[in-house]
């Protein structure tokens, strides 16, 4: 495991907005997390917080259609000041923390991670955490809901104006993600996931074979050329434990398998960047959300019971 004094300053990315959502309140997540106490959180344990504070975008705008889109043009736009956000840290030598917002946002932060990783000859790998896959796309959404739809985007097969942004039409190759959690899929996604050979550990999986193997089968080739991101949606978690979330989906898997997720990701030493996703205080009872989210948080950059 990395020291943590040999990693570079955490950037905290804002996006404080909900408009790939149909549900209200991510937008309040943000600041949720550095309420929960982040910022100390990451100092005392070592690391020094560029935190930029919270990007700008458009307003949630009233409910249209756009073929089957829920607001295509503020989603472009919010990505975009995700996109440039993450780009600059990463120019800057730093690790990108993004802090949303619904999970559409992860079209922008991925995007400028995988531009990166291309000019420098590293290996992107993702780690979804998410009861849902979001690979659906304007034509299989039940919803048209953006942030249903990011990892169809970076696979390159969603809405025009978000595919493309790395450079390439796909920013991530289907072999380089991997989905942990799942327990909510529709049926096209379902045949989206088996047509693309997706790499899905649902929870059937990880009942059946444990969070500690599941975690050694999705991280046996993180070598030191990977830049590893992880993309947190807090509705991985069960509702029972964390209720502040827009799209909760019951049996999700418990504290202690996913603090044994964080640090086995953690052990790796390759955690490059993060989003934290899908924070709705709105929801929430006492903030106990967002306070697991920092718990989990530290646990990915290898706060632990004992040095190991």
């Amino acid at each position: 495991m990395v020291d943590p004094t040999d990693r570079p300053r955490v950037c905290l990315i804002g996006a404080p907005t909900d408009v790939g959502a149909s549900v209200r309140g991510a937008s309040m997540g943000p600041e949720a997390l550095r309420v929960a106490g982040l910022v100390q959180a990451l100092s005392d344990h070592g690391l020094e917080v560029h935190d930029l504070g919270n990007l700008s975008g458009p307003p949630h705008p009233a409910p249209r259609a756009q073929a089957g889109l829920r607001h295509l043009d503020e989603v472009v736009a919010w990505n975009r000041q995700v996109y440039d956000a993450v780009d600059a840290a990463l120019g800057r030598g730093e690790f990108p923390l993004l802090l949303g917002g619904d999970h559409c946002l992860a079209v922008g932060s991925i995007s400028a991670i995988a531009w990166h990783c291309r000019r420098q000859g590293r290996h992107l790998r993702v780690l979804w955490l998410d009861a849902h896959t979001d690979v659906n796309t304007e034509t299989s959404s039940p919803s048209g809901n953006l942030h249903g739809m990011p990892v169809a985007c970076l696979l390159g097969d969603g809405p025009a104006p978000l595919v493309g942004w790395s450079g390439e039409r796909i920013a991530v190759r289907p072999q380089d993600i991997d989905f942990i959690g799942i327990r909510s899929v529709d049926a096209d996604e379902r045949e989206a996931i088996r047509t693309l050979q997706l790499q899905v550990y649902d929870m059937r999986h990880i009942d059946e074979h444990g969070m500690r193997d599941t975690m050694l089968e999705a991280l046996h080739d993180v070598d030191d050329n990977t830049h590893l991101h992880v993309s947190f949606d807090l509705d991985c978690l069960d509702p029972a434990d964390a209720p502040g979330v827009g799209t909760g989906v019951r049996g999700g898997p418990t504290y202690r398998e996913m603090q044994l997720c964080m640090e086995m990701i953690a052990d790796t030493g390759r955690l490059a960047s993060l989003d934290v996703m899908e924070l709705n205080p709105a929801l929430d009872v006492r903030n106990q959300t967002a306070v697991l989210a920092v718990d989990f948080i530290r646990s990915l950059f290898g706060a632990s019971t004992l040095a190991r």
